[in-house]
């Protein structure tokens, strides 16, 4: 693989990582579409590192507010949860919401990487997900915010997150649904959905690192698909949280519609 083609799948994971869209469905639509053989997992590592450092640069100061009020809590012998600070509450919710993803990930992952990486699968779940957002945007109240987080939405949320392991359904797209059935603001529903993710992302990412060994000469690819994902993940978490300020999600549905049907368009026509 060559510099090019690194950086273009960085820039496609830094795009759909954070858009609701997919970003293990594009890595698996995008090389089929141009028969780029298959990156190996040395430089998918490579990509979620990048992503995982957008992330903690963009939320830092969210993630230092709430250790440094959780340490002050325990500090000050304040066991009982009715009794912490908001910032040590919204910790304990994404610790909670963080474990179905990484009980499925350990239990199922190998499975779903070796059988459920198929074009027109990613391209059935991109429809059928599509279809749970506009749901989702149409019936939500949109009146809470993250202060509002119960113990029942962070585990509703965190099943949410652990079918993004299924190539197509997209983490911020199952996450952000689930939020707005919950009647938490678009806004809000990204936040959460972010902050939830960065977790999932370090656990994955610990996993991962072995197959770092695998890269074998091709570290500049993983330095350039690393550099890129990270930039236009930073860039993209930044406008889709000002676009969900006043805009709905009917962007991402008609988009992730419009790609199944070109997707399974393509595929028939390959097989004919």
């Amino acid at each position: 693989m060559d510099l090019f083609r690194a950086a273009v799948l960085g820039i496609v994971q830094g795009l759909s990582e954070f858009l609701p869209i997919s970003s293990s469905g594009h890595l698996i639509l995008v090389p089929a579409l141009f028969r780029w053989p298959d990156q190996g997992l040395a430089f998918d590592v490579g990509l979620h590192g990048g992503t995982l450092a957008a992330l903690l640069a963009y939320f830092w100061r969210d993630w230092y507010v709430m250790f440094r009020a959780a340490g002050q809590d325990a500090l000050a012998g304040r066991v009982r949860p009715r009794r912490w600070s908001e910032p040590t509450r919204l910790l304990a919710y994404l610790a909670l919401g963080s474990v179905p993803a990484a009980v499925t990930g350990l239990l199922l992952q190998g499975t779903i990487e070796a059988n459920l990486r198929q074009p027109w699968l990613v391209a059935i779940l991109l429809a059928v997900v599509a279809t749970i957002m506009l749901a989702a945007d149409r019936a939500t109240r949109a009146r809470r915010d993250l202060p509002d987080v119960t113990t029942r939405d962070a585990v509703l949320v965190g099943v949410a997150q652990a079918f993004a392991l299924f190539p197509g359904v997209s983490r911020s797209g199952a996450t952000i649904s689930m939020a707005l059935f919950r009647n938490f603001t678009r806004d809000a529903s990204a936040r959460f959905a972010f902050l939830l993710g960065t977790p999932a992302f370090v656990g994955a990412l610990i996993l991962e690192a072995p197959d770092l060994a695998n890269a074998s000469g091709r570290y500049e690819e993983v330095v350039v698909g690393f550099a890129s994902s990270m930039l236009v993940g930073f860039a993209v978490i930044y406008a889709l949280l000002r676009f969900l300020r006043t805009r709905t999600l009917m962007t991402f549905v008609v988009y992730r519609y419009a790609v199944a049907v070109v997707t399974l368009a393509i595929g028939a026509a390959r097989v004919a």
